[in-house]
């Protein structure tokens, strides 16, 4: 019966580690996190304005103005990019006059190139209280600065086409 009883022993012992096991495999229920403040409750702290979509400065630098050139800029290569199409000079141009500069003080360059094909990049620029604002669309992509007026009074170097439109 020795014999016997160790079976019986290894197989009580195998059962218990076996269920043991098995007990560490089960999900076990885990409790509830505690409450929290809800997000929507005031915490005290101000929260900030939402800021205001620039403006153009009347009589303001080229510096001042920027962000409002950058705006409207940015407008019209948000309504061509939904229109399935690419901004070009007179967009740029025409949306610059509505929203407050001059034409007079405007440059463009050609939207195409002298062998006909569509130009890889449009410059554009605002003469300003003596400075330039300047915009760059190439490739998707848009670049602007504040520069010195030049010497000529202009704000581009090279070719630009007549803004008559």
């Amino acid at each position: 019966m020795p014999a016997r009883s160790s079976r019986v022993v290894l197989t009580a012992v195998l059962t218990a580690a076996t269920a043991l096991a098995l007990a560490a495999c089960t999900a076990t229920a885990t409790p509830d996190p505690a409450p929290t403040e809800s997000s929507s409750v005031q915490s005290g702290a101000p929260t900030a304005p939402p800021t205001a979509a620039p403006k153009l400065v009347p009589g303001g630098s080229a510096t001042d103005n920027l962000p409002f050139f950058d705006s409207v800029n940015n407008g019209v290569i948000a309504a061509a990019t939904a229109a399935n199409s690419t901004a070009d000079g007179k967009g740029f141009v025409s949306a610059l006059r509505d929203g407050g500069f001059t034409v007079a003080d405007m440059q463009v360059t050609p939207d195409i190139t002298t062998v006909g094909v569509k130009a890889d990049s449009i410059q554009f620029s605002v003469a300003l209280g003596g400075q330039c604002l300047i915009g760059q669309y190439s490739f998707g992509e848009y670049h602007s600065l504040v520069a010195p007026l030049l010497g000529t009074g202009k704000c581009l170097i090279g070719e630009t086409r007549t803004i008559d439109f």
